[in-house]
Order: C-alpha cells, then sequence, then structure tokens
C-alpha cells in the first residue's frame, strides 16, 4: 500500500508549514513573555513613583496644616497686640488732651523761649488759647 508520491509531498509541506507556525507561535509567545515582564517591571516602577509621590503629597500636607496652625496662632498674637497698642494709643491721646499735660507743655515751651505761635503749633491748640493759659499761669 504505496501511497502516491504526491500525496506523501502534500503531506511533507503541510506538516513543514505546521512545524513553521508552531515554530513562529513561539518566537511570537517569547516574544509577548519578554514584554509582559518588562510591562510589570515598568509597572512597579511606576507604582514605586506613586508611592514616594503619595509619601512626599502627604508631607507637604502635613507641613502645610502645621503652617496653617502657625499662622493661626501668629495671627492671634498680631490682634492681642494690636488690641494692646490701640489701648496704649487711647491712654497716650487721653493724657496728651489733659489740660494739665497741655499746661506743661505749653510752660516748657515758653521756658525754651517759644513764642505763642510755635506753642499753639506744636500742641495744636490756638495762639488765643496758648496766651490765655500762659496768663493764668503767670508766664506771660
Amino acid at each position: 500500500m504505496t501511497l502516491p508520491l504526491w500525496i506523501i509531498a502534500i503531506v511533507t509541506v503541510a506538516e513543514s508549514v505546521l512545524v513553521a507556525l508552531v515554530f513562529l507561535f513561539f518566537l511570537r509567545l517569547r516574544r509577548s513573555e519578554a514584554m509582559l515582564t518588562e510591562l510589570q517591571a515598568n509597572q512597579e516602577a511606576m507604582l514605586d513613583r506613586l508611592r514616594r509621590n503619595a509619601n512626599l503629597e502627604q508631607a507637604l500636607v502635613d507641613t502645610f496644616a502645621q503652617r496653617q496652625e502657625q499662622l493661626v496662632l501668629v495671627n492671634e498674637q498680631l490682634e492681642g497686640r494690636i488690641e494692646a497698642l490701640k489701648r496704649l494709643l487711647d491712654q497716650a491721646e487721653g493724657i496728651c488732651r489733659s489740660p494739665q499735660f497741655l499746661r506743661e507743655l505749653i510752660l516748657n515751651g515758653r521756658r525754651k523761649g517759644q513764642t505763642a505761635a510755635q506753642i499753639a503749633r506744636a500742641t495744636g491748640l490756638t495762639v488765643d488759647e496758648v496766651e490765655i493759659i500762659l496768663v493764668q499761669c503767670g508766664e506771660n
């Protein structure tokens, strides 16, 4: 039972094509495995970078929160100082406008040889008011 030669040739060619296809399949499989390995390595590297970025972001958020707390404390301190300075200014204005203080300023100015006009300019009073105070104190 001999098969015709052309059938054997066709089967041999078909087997050769199948072997070539299997070989090509394995080559592609090997390339795919290499690409998959490379993708996994890249994925791991990317995950590491994401973790580092997340850690950096958390550190930034933490320091930002600390800075915010510090700013709130500084703001509270500044507001306290503003209130204290306002009280001091109110006290100073009260002292500056007190009749006794103005009288002392006027008398000191007269002792230094200033004219009534110069004293009035320095104290914010009118020349007439300065002259009245000088007359009352006997310094005219």
